[in-house]
């Protein structure tokens, strides 16, 4: 790997981690075109530089986390499945982790995304209700949702989204709740894998690893602030649409590519 992929991993991670589009499935299909192989340590490398995106949140959100404890519940129990499903499956999962595993993935998401926007064409966009008055299970359906992300090219952002509108909260609310969920799932995630693999990665790796960490942590702070206020006036409509173009372009041509 060279300074320049860790420079384009990391902008692309720290752009993509909060948006409905897979940040995962966006590394697998980046690091495809860059010739990067999905060994096990780079594996654990696309997950750890996610971190960088997570503590982009923590930065963001710290006042509201520290002055409200009871959100801390809810998240600890939102992350819950995924957490189980994560440790009891994890060879499963990371079997997954493919171009087309994450392209198809991508165009049934897309497709569920238009769904999901057709049967909400009626509601206001900015109705629904605060975080503060979601119920525990309420927050621990979400996290079910959450658990459907485990399979590469879904998104985790993406699959908290739909739940937490389902479960009545607003666009805004909703984003910020999987925002806040990201922080022990990725965090926990990013630890198991730095520990399964750390036999395999070498000093330089860690390097290229500090490189992608930054660059998504200061790319996060800019993509999550945006969102927010794209969500609170709009659908998810045009992150469907993409999904479906960049699923169907990966699928057909860089599936096909030798490995």
């Amino acid at each position: 790997m060279t300074l320049f992929d860790a420079l384009i991993l990391g902008a692309l991670e720290g752009v993509t981690e909060f948006l409905p589009i897979s940040s995962t499935g966006h590394l697998i299909l980046a690091s495809q075109l860059l010739g990067l192989e999905q060994t096990n340590a780079h594996k654990a490398f696309e997950v750890s530089i996610q971190l960088g995106s997570i503590l982009a949140v923590l930065f963001l959100y710290a006042k509201r986390l520290l002055q409200d404890k009871m959100l801390w519940l809810k998240i600890g129990v939102a992350f819950l499945p995924a957490g189980a499903l994560g440790f009891l499956f994890y060879k499963q999962i990371k079997a997954l982790f493919g171009v087309e595993t994450v392209s198809i993935m991508l165009i049934a998401g897309g497709i569920v995304f238009l769904l999901f926007e057709f049967l909400r064409r009626n509601k206001p966009i900015d109705s629904g209700k605060d975080i503060s008055e979601l119920s525990f299970k309420e927050a621990f359906t979400i996290g079910v949702f959450q658990s459907l992300s485990m399979i590469p090219g879904t998104s985790r952002s993406g699959a908290t989204l739909i739940g937490g509108l389902i479960m009545g909260l607003s666009r805004k609310s909703a984003a910020e709740f999987s925002f806040l969920l990201a922080i022990p799932t990725m965090i926990i995630a990013t630890a198991y894998d730095l520990l399964k693999h750390r036999s395999e990665m070498v000093v330089d790796d860690y390097f290229m690893l500090s490189v992608a960490f930054i660059t998504a942590f200061v790319f996060a702070l800019a993509t999550v602030k945006l969102f927010v206020a794209f969500v609170s006036r709009h659908t998810f409509t045009p992150f469907a649409i993409y999904r479906i173009i960049v699923g169907i372009i990966f699928f057909y041509f860089v599936a096909a590519l030798p490995a």
